[in-house]
């Protein structure tokens, strides 16, 4: 029998997702959508992903209709998409979050116009201080920049929400890093129509 009320749906995502899939969750009504995210430093340890997600997936299998991963490859080399497909599970499209936020065909398009990019996100700006300039060592050993953006021209910022202080945020990373600046609104992209896939779906 087929049921017209969709039963709870868990999205297993990384941390630096979590302020947007709670917007959107706000935003549409999807509330049974029900959110756990990874710390967001995993990125600095992609080969740990695919196994605290699993550690996610074992402990709330059986409590969920359905589980939905909210990550991009992410850095581990078709690791988590082997874990995913054993568990036959989706995830959200494309390499990264640059590419599913701006659609992947799109940040295609835009990697090509310069392969020196270096990208941020709502979140990456937020956090510029803690994840790259002391996550990096930045402040504390400045020769650092030259090894870690020598091959990097642009800074490209592909914001979720149109914020004037992000942007400004943005546009002071780029002077830090000796970067031009470019801002580019992309909005929730994929994440988006991915999530709202999922959210619709009827569970027989």
């Amino acid at each position: 029998m087929t049921s017209t009320e969709p039963r709870e749906i868990l999205v297993i995502g990384c941390g630096a997702l979590a302020k947007e899939i709670e917007m959107l969750k706000q935003i549409n009504g999807w509330q049974h959508l029900k959110l756990q995210c990874l710390d967001a430093e995993l990125h600095n340890h992609p080969h740990k992903i695919p196994a605290k997600v699993k550690e996610k997936i074992d402990l709330y299998r059986d409590r969920y209709s359905r589980i939905f991963v909210a990550y991009g490859d992410c850095g581990t080399g078709g690791g988590l998409d082997r874990l995913l497909e054993q568990e036959d599970i989706e995830r959200l499209p494309g390499a990264h979050c640059y590419a599913f936020y701006a659609g992947v065909d799109a940040f295609d398009q835009i990697a090509e116009e310069e392969l020196g990019t270096f990208y941020l996100t709502d979140f990456l700006v937020r956090h510029f201080d803690r994840l790259m300039v002391r996550g990096l060592k930045l402040d504390t050993q400045p020769e650092l920049m030259q090894i870690y953006f020598a091959h990097y021209k642009r800074l490209l910022y592909l914001s979720q929400v149109l914020d004037d202080e992000l942007i400004a945020q943005a546009e002071a990373a780029a002077a830090f890093l000796g970067l031009t600046f470019e801002h580019r609104h992309v909005g929730y992209g994929q994440l988006q129509t991915s999530l709202a896939e999922q959210a619709v779906r009827v569970i027989e």
